[in-house]
């Protein structure tokens, strides 16, 4: 196998935590890198620095001298170095700041919270300096607050440095309260503190016990950067080494996928000062991320006209045998509109040549770069079995009535790509009883959570980004409920009025309004909605984005996701409705949606709220005509 090819899964980064009651920081650095690790998790300071906590019981009152310097101190005074374990930038390209575990921001007593927000801000501080990528805090208690608070105001001022949240799968409290969504609700409420800031990710620490599957899949749709792997989790084979439950393997795998950075927390032997007594479990998961199966082709990203035409080939071949009878010299027309670069014009005539029917083909194409490629597909391959012709489709005039019309022109919306108004406009020069390839395409919707999608167009800072439906392969995502049907074109449409030169007088026909209404069963975070389709070639052959009934090995299509410019939080047997439009005027097509949802409590529905309507008019997103 060859280990520079596009095939091979993602290698994921491997870190260890170190202590600070062990070598310095430089020894560990050149341990680390002679033993193959990718990056450290350091405390930034050593543990006499807690003595700035000022936590003892003591009457400042009659402690005037303490009080002073508990003053001098947040005054801002710099660190002594003797406090400080991660003192200069030598191997802060390979470090992440772990910051101080016994800061309490939300304890009862006023010195300590006070004190307690100034010794973060100073190790986050010192550690921005340094130029470190990412510091590692604590998973909050119950009540965070004022920690969530403490956070949010420095993640505004973070210029490289991001923030991972230690989130553990399950607390011992959990097991014993049979919730299996504690921590994911505590850091929602933190997250959603901090206003789903794109600097704050989650270090999802592994437990010995997994919760169930449809929990384990929610995490995916969170914006996890780490996952923390600890010792204890192990089980131990047969020849003495340690390794995973399959359930853990599985997990662990699909988190790889998503390029997560590993860490291993030496749990068993919390004083070991030494890399090499990890190396056996790092090993593991190296093995691990060395076994994954290939990438996909879809996940190869791999594009192109050519990615996926057997369909069309069937649907163009069962075509021409319904339509005429075998040994017969009858000519079938077909018209290949929005040809493109020719893929469909090249199908088409392989599958007259299989079918053994002899057809005359029509290449239309208005786009002029597009058709520089038709000129030299027919001087070089296709010859005089192909007529090109360079118009919209919508204005070109035929020189004779077609028998089969063959189009590409879909999106990963169904009709977001103006499918609908191209073949209307199409129809005019189609017989009456000719067929249209596609006959039909349904659209799809469902709501998902995805706070990496979120995150990226909340990060252009404008409205814009919010009423842009994007095309996009789903990996850190969770789809809330199973799609649903939206609406469905079909072709040709026999209710299609048109004028004397059979062009369609207005396009309101095309328009479209839904109401879906979905049931959540478990508390989750709304960011968007995710769209699919299905279409119907011709008769039983057809082509899928739909999850389940997606068609294997197509990759010229990936869903599109239509964002929510505020999240939002959708509890336990909640239910939503999202409304969708499809909307025209004489200049453009675009789409507009929100959400409302609600909650049953006994007999009655009680409104939670509604989202703004999105894209109105089509001020962010349109397709022109």
């Amino acid at each position: 196998m060859d280990p520079n090819s596009n095939s091979l899964p993602p290698r994921v980064p491997l870190g260890v935590f170190c202590s600070s009651e062990g070598p310095d920081l430089r020894t560990l650095g050149v341990q680390a890198k002679e033993s193959g690790q990718d990056f450290l998790v350091v405390p930034i300071s050593r543990p006499q620095f807690k003595r700035y906590l000022f936590d003892e019981q003591v009457d400042f009152s009659l402690n005037k001298e303490l009080r002073r310097t508990m003053e001098n101190w947040r005054e801002g005074n710099p660190f002594s170095l003797d406090d400080l374990f991660l003192r200069s930038v030598e191997f802060a390209d390979m470090a992440v700041g772990k910051i101080s575990e016994w800061i309490d921001l939300d304890s009862p007593d006023v010195q300590i919270r006070i004190n307690s927000e100034i010794a973060m801000k100073q190790e986050i501080a010192w550690a921005t300096h340094l130029g470190l990528s990412a510091v590692l805090l604590p998973f909050p208690n119950d009540s965070a607050f004022n920690y969530a608070r403490s956070v949010h105001s420095i993640l505004g001022v973070l210029a490289y440095t991001h923030v991972w949240l230690q989130v553990p799968l399950i607390l011992q409290e959990q097991i014993a309260e049979t919730k299996e969504t504690i921590t994911w609700e505590r850091w929602n409420q933190f997250r959603t503190l901090c206003e789903h800031h794109v600097k704050l990710s989650i270090a999802l620490e592994l437990t010995a016990d997994l919760p169930d599957n449809y929990i384990l899949e929610r995490w995916f749709g969170e914006p996890i950067k780490a996952v923390i792997v600890p010792t204890n989790i192990f089980l131990t084979n047969a020849k003495g080494y340690p390794v995973l439950s399959r359930k853990h393997q599985a997990f662990v795998r699909r988190l790889m996928r998503i390029r997560a950075n590993f860490i291993i927390s030496d749990t068993e032997n919390r004083k070991n000062t030494t890399i090499g007594g990890t190396s056996t479990y790092q090993e593991y998961l190296r093995h691990l991320n060395r076994t994954m199966p290939e990438l996909s082709e879809v996940e190869k990203f791999a594009t192109g006209y050519q990615d996926y035409l057997q369909s069309p080939l069937q649907a163009v071949y069962h075509a021409l045998l319904d339509r005429v009878q075998p040994n017969s010299q009858e000519i079938t027309v077909i018209m290949v509109v929005g040809a493109g670069r020719g893929p469909l014009v090249t199908r088409s005539l392989a599958a007259a040549e299989k079918a053994n029917r002899p057809i005359r083909v029509y290449a239309i194409e208005k786009n002029p770069n597009a058709f520089v490629t038709l000129q030299n597909m027919k001087a070089e391959v296709w010859g005089d079995k192909v007529t090109i012709a360079f118009s919209d489709m919508r204005r070109w005039k035929a020189p004779e009535k077609a028998d089969i019309i063959v189009s590409e022109l879909l999106g990963s919306f169904g009709d977001n790509e103006l499918s609908p108004e191209c073949l209307d406009g199409a129809q005019k020069f189609l017989k009456e009883d000719g067929i249209s390839i596609p006959a039909n395409y349904i659209t799809y919707i469902a709501p998902l959570s995805s706070s990496k999608l979120h995150s990226e167009a909340a990060a252009y800072k404008d409205l814009v980004h919010f009423e842009t439906p994007y095309v996009v392969m789903f990996q850190a995502v969770t789809q809330l409920a199973d799609p649903q049907i939206v609406w469905k074109f079909e072709h040709p449409n026999k209710q299609l009025v048109v004028d004397d030169e059979g062009n369609t007088l207005t396009n309101f026909h095309n328009t479209r309004y839904s109401k879906n209404t979905f049931t959540i069963t478990d508390s989750a975070i709304l960011h968007g909605i995710a769209g699919f389709f299905e279409s119907v070639l011709y008769k039983n052959i057809t082509m899928s984005i739909h999850p389940k009934t997606h068609s294997e090995g197509m990759f010229s299509w990936f869903p599109i996701f239509f964002p929510l410019k505020t999240p939002i939080f959708l509890p336990g047997n909640s239910k939503i409705n999202v409304h969708f439009w499809r909307l025209t005027d004489s200049r453009k097509v675009w789409y507009e949606w929100c959400v409302d949802h609600s909650l049953q409590i006994g007999a009655k529905n009680i409104s939670l709220g509604t989202s703004v309507l999105h894209n109105v008019g089509g001020r962010s997103s349109w397709i022109g005509l």
